[in-house]
């Protein structure tokens, strides 16, 4: 999918693209996946179904890339030298507007990624796995450092510890993922967890 999707999308110009990334983005947090349709996107930026169609093949990729481009860097480039920098450097990546923007497309999403074949293995493939191999170098060179122990069974839930805090802040507390909350979810949960010190 990525290799012909990147074929496709280099006859739009990079402000083009992110012009309509916007727009996609609008309308999932206005009307949900299931309403979001080829014509509406076709219709809010004007442009034509078949471009559409041509560029990113359907919605499922075109609305997990527009998802993917509000994501701050990837994590390859995080390294500060140990776990607890490193998540820490993650979790401020974006300030609380965006985090907050952010949980409620994924609100928007989360039924649709159950139910839509496509959508599961669009956002799978572009967007879960990539940052899966990123997590699992960092945390490698975490166990390499000595940090943690490489038989630590909390290791395998590293990233479902991280989500799970992101995505059900909002259901829990009533309140949006914040820095904060991010960075206090960190020290007192997942590093005790992975055995960690936090000093």
């Amino acid at each position: 999918m990525s290799d012909v999707a990147t074929t496709r999308r280099s006859r739009i110009t990079p402000e083009c693209e992110a012009e309509l990334y916007a727009a996609v983005l609008d309308l999932l947090r206005e009307v949900g996946y299931d309403a979001v349709t080829m014509d509406a996107v076709a219709a809010r930026t004007r442009s034509s179904k078949a471009t559409l169609y041509r560029q990113w093949g359907g919605k499922a990729e075109l609305v997990v890339r527009a998802m993917r481009s509000q994501k701050p860097g990837g994590l390859a480039d995080i390294d500060t030298g140990s776990l607890r920098g490193d998540l820490h450097a993650i979790a401020v990546r974006e300030d609380d507007c965006a985090m907050e923007q952010n949980a409620a497309l994924m609100r928007a999403l989360a039924m649709a990624v159950h139910t839509n074949d496509d959508l599961r293995q669009a956002f799978k493939e572009l967007l879960v796995e990539p940052e899966m191999e990123e997590f699992r170098r960092m945390v490698r060179r975490a166990v390499d450092r000595g940090e943690v122990r490489p038989d630590n069974p909390a290791l395998e839930y590293l990233v479902h510890m991280l989500v799970g805090a992101f995505a059900t802040r909002t259901l829990i507390d009533d309140l949006p993922p914040t820095r904060d909350f991010l960075l206090s979810y960190i020290d007192a949960v997942v590093l005790p967890a992975l055995g960690v010190p936090l000093h």
